[in-house]
């Protein structure tokens, strides 16, 4: 895509909702979170419109993403969302989901949580970012690391900076705001 997703979205009947009301915007519950990386993981190597088209289904599919129930999914679980033809029917993806459910749960030991872990490893660089999701989670290669970071407003770069929808989200106050004043570690 040539085109920036601030000219894209505005107006487009998929992207528009959640260009101008969620994308960059910060994102602080657990749930949320989660919901966001596996919706990113899942788009890999295909659009993000069809993601956004088959969200609900994923929703319903994941039961609403809670973190403890998707943690305890077993290979029934798998093999039920493997013929649910309203998400993407990817046994590494669908494994991935299950598999970082069940880290998130062990992060809530160290850090309260997905959220309580990202603020103690932020600010951070992309690269940075990158080594500790894959320390961390499955199928987080820098592109799902990044889309999951700007999304969530922890990485800059969502909206160009004459997109209305930018001054709206410094309003929020992205995580990515605090890093003028911090050095962010080397990794």
């Amino acid at each position: 895509m040539t085109e920036s997703y601030c000219a894209l979205a505005p107006g487009d009947p998929v992207h528009s909702s959640y260009h101008d009301s969620e994308y960059g915007f910060p994102v602080r519950g657990d749930k949320e979170l989660f919901e966001r990386l596996v919706l990113e993981i899942n788009q890999a190597g295909l659009s993000w419109a069809l993601i956004l088209k088959k969200r609900a289904a994923f929703v319903r599919a994941f039961d609403g993403f809670d973190i403890d129930s998707v943690a305890a999914y077993t290979q029934e679980d798998v093999e039920r969302l493997m013929g649910n033809s309203g998400i993407i029917r990817n046994r590494r993806k669908i494994e991935a989901a299950v598999t970082n459910a069940q880290r998130l749960v062990e992060l809530r030991a160290l850090h309260g949580g997905f959220h309580g872990w990202l603020e103690a490893h932020h600010p951070r660089e992309h690269a940075a970012w990158t080594r500790l999701f894959r320390q961390t989670f499955v199928f987080t290669g820098p592109l799902v690391v990044e889309e999951f970071l700007m999304s969530t407003g922890w990485l800059p770069g969502a909206h160009s900076d004459d997109c209305p929808v930018q001054e709206r989200i410094i309003k929020a106050h992205p995580p990515w705001l605090d890093c003028h004043d911090k050095a962010p570690p080397d990794g």
